[in-house]
Formats: C-alpha cells, sequence, structure tokens
C-alpha cells in the first residue's frame, strides 16, 4: 500500500520505502504528536525524530538498534519519551543548538544551521528556524533519486506555520521559512510535521501571502 502519511495515536505507523532510506511515521501521545524513525537501507543504522510520547511503542518501534534520537524543538510534548528511549537503546541524542539545554537529558550533537546527521549512508541537514522556539531545526533529506524530504517539527504544518507568543517572533519564523524553506527547496519537497498530516511545499506555498497577512 502506498503512503499515505495519515496516522492516529493508538493505530499502526505508515511507512514509506525510498531507495535508500525507510521512513516509519507513528502518533503517539495525548497531543497527537508524530515520531519518526529513519532506517538506512544499507547499512541498517536508525535514527529518531522526536521521541515524543508512548516510550513503550517507539522502543517496540525501534527494535533492536537506535543510533541517534533527534529533537526538532524544547517544546515538553515533544520528548517526554526521550529519557527512557535513550536509557532503553543507549543512543546518542540531537537537538537544536539553541535549545539542547531545555531537554532532559544531555544533548550530544548541537546543530547549528547547515549541520549534518548520517543515518547510515544518509546524511540529514539541519535548518535552523527562529520563532516557534530559538533554536527550533527542521531535518532535511534531499534524496538524490527522488524529491526532498522536509522533518519540520512545529515550524510548518499543513496550513502554515507554527504558534508563535507575539509578532516578533512570527515574523522571524515567516522570514526563515521564506528564505531558507521555500526559496531553495522544490514544490515537491514532502513535509513530515510534528503533528498531524503531511503536506508538500508546493500545496503551502500558494498561502505565504496569506500567513504574511493573517499574522501570528
Amino acid at each position: 500500500m502506498a503512503y499515505h502519511g495519515h496516522v492516529m495515536v493508538g493505530g499502526p505507523p505508515d511507512v514509506r520505502e525510498l531507495p535508500a532510506l525507510v521512513i516509519t511515521k507513528v502518533a503517539v501521545g495525548p497531543y497527537d504528536n508524530n515520531s519518526y524513525l529513519l532506517r538506512c537501507r544499507y547499512r541498517g543504522e536508525q535514527l529518531m525524530i522526536d521521541a515524543a510520547a508512548d516510550a513503550n511503542t517507539l522502543i517496540k518501534l525501534v527494535g533492536d538498534a537506535l543510533q541517534t534520537v533527534a529533537t526538532t524543538h524544547q517544546h515538553a510534548d515533544h520528548w517526554q519519551a526521550l529519557p527512557e528511549v535513550v536509557k532503553a537503546t543507549g543512543a546518542r541524542t540531537a537537538a537544536g543548538a539553541l535549545d539542547a539545554d531545555a531537554l532532559p537529558v544531555p544533548t550530544d550533537i548541537r546543530l547549528n544551521d547547515g549541520d549534518t546527521l548520517t543515518v547510515g549512508d544518509v546524511e540529514l541537514r539541519a535548518i535552523h528556524l527562529v520563532g516557534h522556539t530559538p533554536g527550533s531545526i527542521a531535518l532535511l533529506y534531499d534524496d538524490p533519486k527522488g524529491h526532498p524530504h522536509l522533518f519540520t517539527g512545529d515550524c510548518l504544518f499543513p496550513g502554515g506555520p507554527g504558534r508563535t507568543t507575539n509578532p516578533t517572533d512570527f515574523g522571524a519564523l515567516m522570514d526563515g521559512l521564506e528564505e531558507k524553506i521555500f526559496g531553495p527547496l522544490p514544490d515537491e519537497t514532502w513535509v513530515y510535521p510534528g503533528h498531524g498530516r503531511d503536506t508538500t511545499l508546493g500545496d503551502e506555498r500558494l498561502h505565504l501571502a496569506e500567513w504574511r497577512a493573517r499574522g501570528w
């Protein structure tokens, strides 16, 4: 069955199989968070994006080994299961440099804009986006045999950017999205957000002016 990205808490994960990478999406916790497990086809190494909640579900999903857990930002609904997942797997941790100190476990890899994370032979690039939190990161996999895949945390959803606390933060987030995401990346880029269904940059690009006008 083709990947659709529609998952529900307590329901089965959805799996997307790319030439070099397998992406498994699962919904967890009371805030319907998305957690993503990425597995390199060639080396079998695994990386989780946002150990958000329901540690037993995530540990079962991981199976034998997990090399890295990356946290997209400091908000607690995105790391409730992080201590248990790290304890059970021994995985190293990664997060945006400016959000790392707010997490409940030490951060092994502090990511700045343009830094890379590897999962086996696959490389992810960190994109620092200011506004939702000071150190939010998106993670980009630019598939050489297809279109880009972008994990946005709470910085971009179907229908707009994530919530901010004031107009200045909203403006900064919009600036970052337009400069670092919508500017260089094609419409075909698939967006995997921190909550809810997936989208594409092409679907969202049509609404940039509307988001600016609507404000925070």
